[in-house]
């Protein structure tokens, strides 16, 4: 066989193909930038090392192969397959410290802090001991090597239960037992039911007698339905396992690809011992057990094609763009700012204390005293308390289950300004319930008691053959055949297993009237009838449904009466230019479609012998081909796709989601604007937004007329421009043709909108639509929420993204930063969790800037004082312990606060609308906070200097300790509810403080700090500090107060 083509990429590390729910990219190329924040260091050093990695990394081809069962791969010079190993692990013994640092000193905060440190081991500019600035980044760094220790750790763990997992290998001596990570190409395996299948492999036998198995693969595309396998009809059909390896056969396998729902390959028998004319054929995705997915039924025997890295479950497993939160670029020009501040106020020091030949000595000195006002452990902090919030959110009971996946973004749910929502699954159930049923001149609905005495009537052989009973009976029977769905009887009951919920919606009501499907196999179907009679029906062929062709299409043979027949069912854009003339089809779906159904067109064409047997040939020579395969069986089929019968049209509800009206009542009072975007009909769409309260009353609905042109689209947009008020329904072809003209106006247009309804709308639409808001209405934050796999391009685009873990699967959920299993949850999340997060990060993020700032102020007021000398205030364990032990737990549990209850948080969402304007941490709030420190920083420095009376030592005792009690005191004055942790913390710092006096005789005068002098001059200072600031903040409560402070 030919080589089709070959593919160049980098040779990477193995990503786990297990059971982590780690989201998935689904055939998305994802970028990975760096993780949490943006600077040209970062840049420059992530740039260099995938520089490095390009120049030494071995680059590997792919290729497609040829392999002869029971020998192995024939090699055409590209013989060598990687080995079916699970690497999951990040580091090794030898780069694990290597890389750890690398990533941490990739970030400017970092690389600026170890530099002061290393520093510290020049004499010249030494300026105390070096535990001073090591003991804090050594810590920070300490945990951060742990974390990933531990995460390495438990990662090689469950790589070595993966790659040790025990299958059976098909040899000439039996059945030997192999481990997963030995398996190679061109390898025959058994797997038994309920095992995970290790590499992709090509269905050979099964021991099911319909010749075909059922796989589970909700690890590798998120669906929990279970997915129909079919054997290799030579293959299944040899008496013995053994006879597979005396079978002269060669299997073709296409170059290894990412699409999990197509394979190209081909069998050829070399030398035909059997009478069976069939010498080859084609295979496909039907033929193929990919890795990672799990055999439901039966035992299989496959032979290996691809392993590895090669595998569909690793091509398709990439790492996700790590999201950047808006809170964290702020922090990060926050920190920016303080090191400028740094620079000027160093300089400012040398030039007061006058240039001479050591002045740069003396500027390295004091941008090392002052280094404190850009703090170290103000990541730490962060980062400690963004698991807090993913801990909390996952164990509040009033939305259970829902799972943080992305745990450095849970502050982006308190600014969400556009919440972009899938429709199916979403805003509705996807629990289908069939309703209506159409022939053109009659519809049925309700309990379908009339549409089941016809089925009866039309069984019992007395009408004639063109009465409205055979008519209707026809069209039910149809519906009865044309699907996927297999009949599974599992302890006593029989349930309906189908790829989608429209398909057993409609078999449970063909059996509801009368025709219930009893059983089905690769071959055939049987109907039990209305009359007890049981009807068998060849399969001849099936064309599944998908989302390009939108139908389905299956050719049945009557057992009865040797009648052929093409039945088919889809949408009715795709349906209507195949089916004979009608003149009620178009109506009638526009009539279901404002009743909010999802509408089916159902029809039918009887094939004579000759369009069979042409028909076939043609099909077979299209599977036989390599390249471009599905295009040549697409054309074949589309030319037998004409002049077909219009049976009817069906139309099945969606129910919607529990709580769905309340909740889009309370995020548009929160001001988040809601889009809904949906693949469904325009006029479905309007009913479900109608209904859900997605548009108001007082909503004035506007649709966006269908443009193909330039000026067509200018002169809608200018329609849309001159109204107030309006709701916007547009389609997702006119939503491009926009894009491509005009698509600042449309942004600026759609963003005025009080909401928005895109329907016809594709998923690579629904990311363009996220990627449109993102670019256009900074720093506007977007969340996106869905249920499907369609919805995946669109989560992962927004800047937060939300999945709902649906029964049906778990695409979305697994790539979404944020899980939850009912709709309605999403308003807790963020009118609640949202608002906690955000506003605590705030609170953190100020106090321990202000904790660095307010101590550096003393320093420069400290060596202002002594003549401009660069001479640390603080030796030691001091400078250490200021920023750990005394003051961390208190700062720290600013995490527990909250504002409003979370009952009036949910009571009154327009208290959402303040968190969006982002003033909770802004300039302004910084330079309050400057103001402050300089302040307090100035008090409590310049009351020490006038308060103490001979020693010095007694300047480190007043200040210090006025220093501590003045940070206990304001975060007691920041506090909004206070929570035990709180209190406990606030006891801690004092109590180890208290204690340190004592103990630290080489920093404290233990009897002055024991005598009433000190403590009175230690409280003087420290009211002086802070009284003025609690009036003040009394005050503004009294006359200004905030709006969260009129709800409680």
């Amino acid at each position: 066989m030919g080589d089709p083509g070959s593919t160049i990429e980098d040779d990477a590390y193995l990503i786990p193909t297990s059971t982590s729910n780690s989201p998935r990219n689904y055939g998305h190329s994802t970028t990975v930038p760096s993780t949490y924040s943006v600077s040209s260091t970062s840049s420059v050093c992530t740039t260099m090392w995938r520089c490095c990695r390009n120049i030494f990394q071995r680059r590997r081809t792919l290729h497609s192969r040829t392999i002869r069962v029971g020998h192995g791969p024939v090699c055409h010079g590209h013989g060598n397959f990687p080995r079916n190993v699970v690497c999951n692990q990040k580091y090794n013994m030898f780069t694990f410290v290597p890389l750890v640092l690398f990533q941490q000193f990739k970030f400017f905060l970092n690389l600026y802090f170890l530099l002061m440190a290393c520093s510290q081991f020049i004499p010249a500019i030494q300026i105390g001991a070096p535990i001073t600035y090591w003991g804090p980044l050594g810590f920070v760094l300490t945990i951060t090597l742990i974390r990933e220790a531990v995460d390495d750790i438990v990662r090689y763990w469950r790589d070595r239960d993966l790659n040790g997992e025990k299958y059976e290998k098909l040899c000439r001596e039996g059945f030997v037992e192999i481990e997963s990570a030995n398996i190679q190409v061109g390898d025959l395996i058994v797997i038994h039911k309920d095992k995970r299948i290790p590499a992709d492999v090509v269905l050979l036998r099964t021991t099911e007698k319909s010749g075909a198995c059922f796989i589970r693969t909700d690890q590798l595309d998120g669906e929990t339905d279970w997915k129909l396998r079919i054997a290799v009809p030579f293959t299944q059909n040899m008496v013995d396992d053994i006879d597979v390896l005396d079978l002269n056969c060669e299997v073709y396998a296409e170059k290894p690809q990412k699409d999990i729902h197509a394979f190209v390959g081909t069998y050829r028998l070399l030398q035909i011992n059997t009478d069976d004319g069939i010498h080859e054929g084609g295979l496909s995705v039907e033929n193929v057990l990919w890795a990672n997915t799990v055999l439901a039924s039966g035992t299989a025997i496959g032979l290996v094609v691809y392993t590895g890295r090669e595998t569909r479950s690793v091509m398709n497993t990439t790492l996700p763009s790590s999201k950047v939160g808006l809170i964290d670029m702020e922090v990060n020009n926050l920190t920016k700012i303080l090191f400028m501040f740094v620079v000027i106020l160093s300089s400012v020091m040398v030039i007061m204390k006058g240039l001479d030949a050591n002045w740069y000595r003396y500027l390295m000195r004091f941008v090392l005293l002052f280094s404190y006002i850009i703090p170290i452990s103000l990541r730490v902090n962060i980062d400690m308390a963004k698991l807090f919030y993913s801990w909390q959110i996952g164990r509040d009971r009033h939305i259970p289950d829902t799972v943080v996946r992305s745990s450095t973004i849970p502050e982006e749910l308190g600014r969400i300004s556009f919440l972009l929502s899938d429709k199916t699954g979403t805003l509705t159930k996807n629990e289908m319930k069939f309703k209506k049923i159409h022939l053109g001149s009659v519809s049925f609905g309700g309990e379908f008691a009339d549409v089941a005495m016809h089925i009866e009537n039309a069984y019992s052989g007395k009408l004639a053959r063109h009465s409205f009973s055979m008519k209707l009976q026809t069209a039910v029977e149809a519906i009865a055949l044309c699907h996927n769905v297999t009949p599974i009887e599992e302890n006593g009951t029989v349930a309906y297993q189908a790829a989608s919920p429209d398909e057993v919606a409609l078999v449970e009501w063909s059996e509801l009237v009368g025709i219930r499907l009893a059983a089905r196999d690769l071959s055939s179907m049987e109907l039990n009838l209305a009359n007890g009679m049981r009807k068998r029906f060849l399969i001849l062929h099936v064309f599944p449904f998908t989302s390009e062709t939108k139908r389905m299409g299956i050719i049945v043979k009557d057992e009865s009466t040797d009648e052929v027949s093409l039945l088919m069912k889809g949408a009715d854009t795709v349906m209507a230019p195949m089916v004979q003339y009608n003149d009620w089809l178009e109506e009638e779906c526009s009539n279901m479609a404002r009743e909010g159904l999802r509408t089916l067109v159902v029809a039918k064409k009887v094939l004579s012998p000759e369009q069979l047997a042409d028909f076939e040939k043609q099909y077979h020579a299209a599977k036989m081909t390599v390249t471009d395969r599905s295009e040549h069986m697409a054309a074949v089929l589309r030319r037998l796709e004409t002049d077909l019968q219009l049976l009817c049209l069906t139309g099945v509800e969606d129910r919607l989601q529990d709580q769905v009206t309340t909740s889009l009542e309370l995020l548009r009072n929160a001001g988040i604007k809601v889009w809904m975007l949906t693949g469904d009909k325009l006029e479905t769409a309007i009913c479900i937004a109608k209904s859900s309260g997605l548009f108001s009353k007082t909503d004035n609905i506007h649709v966006f007329g269908q443009v193909q042109s330039r000026t067509e689209a200018h002169n809608e947009l200018n329609n849309l421009r001159k109204k107030n008020d309006v709701a916007l329904v547009m389609t997702g072809s006119a939503l491009n043709v926009c894009l491509q003209y005009y698509e600042a106006e449309v942004a600026e247009l759609v963003c005025s909108c009080t909401a928005v309804v895109c329907c016809r709308c594709s998923p690579e639409q629904k990311a363009q639509i996220v990627n449109l808001l993102k670019r256009y209405r900074k720093p506007a934050r977007v969340a996106a929420i869905g249920d499907g796999g369609n919805d995946v391009s669109m989560i992962q685009a927004a800047h937060a993204g939300i999945g709902i873990d649906a029964h049906e699967g778990k695409q979305a959920s697994l790539a979404a930063d944020f899980s939850i299993t009912q709709f309605h949850h999403v308003c807790r999340l963020l009118l609640v969790h949202g608002r906690f997060c955000y506003k605590r990060s705030c609170a953190l993020s100020q106090f321990v800037m202000h904790r660095g700032l307010i101590i550096s102020i003393m320093q420069a007021i400290f060596s202002c004082v002594f003549y401009f000398a660069s001479i640390s205030l603080y030796q030691g364990v001091l400078m250490v312990a200021y920023s750990t032990a005394y003051t961390m737990l208190p700062v720290f549990s600013l995490v527990v606060d909250r504002d409003v209850t979370a009952d009036n948080a949910i009571t009154y969402p327009e208290l959402y609308k303040d968190l969006c304007k982002g003033r909770s941490l802004s300039f302004k709030t910084f330079c309050i906070w400057v103001l402050v420190s300089v302040y307090q920083g100035a008090i409590i420095m310049y009351g020490a200097l006038v308060a103490f009376d001979n020693d010095f030592i007694h300047v480190v005792s007043i200040s210090f300790s006025a220093l501590i009690v003045t940070e206990l005191i304001m975060v007691a004055m920041t506090v909004h509810t206070w929570h035990w942790a709180m209190l406990v913390a606030q006891g801690l710092s004092l109590g180890l403080y208290a204690a340190s006096l004592l103990i630290l005789d080489k920093y404290f005068d233990r009897q002055f700090v024991m005598s009433w002098t000190f403590l009175t001059k230690t409280t003087v200072i420290t009211v002086i500090s802070c009284l003025p600031l609690y009036l003040f903040k009394l005050l503004r409560r009294r006359f200004s107060p905030p709006s969260y402070a009129k709800v409680n």
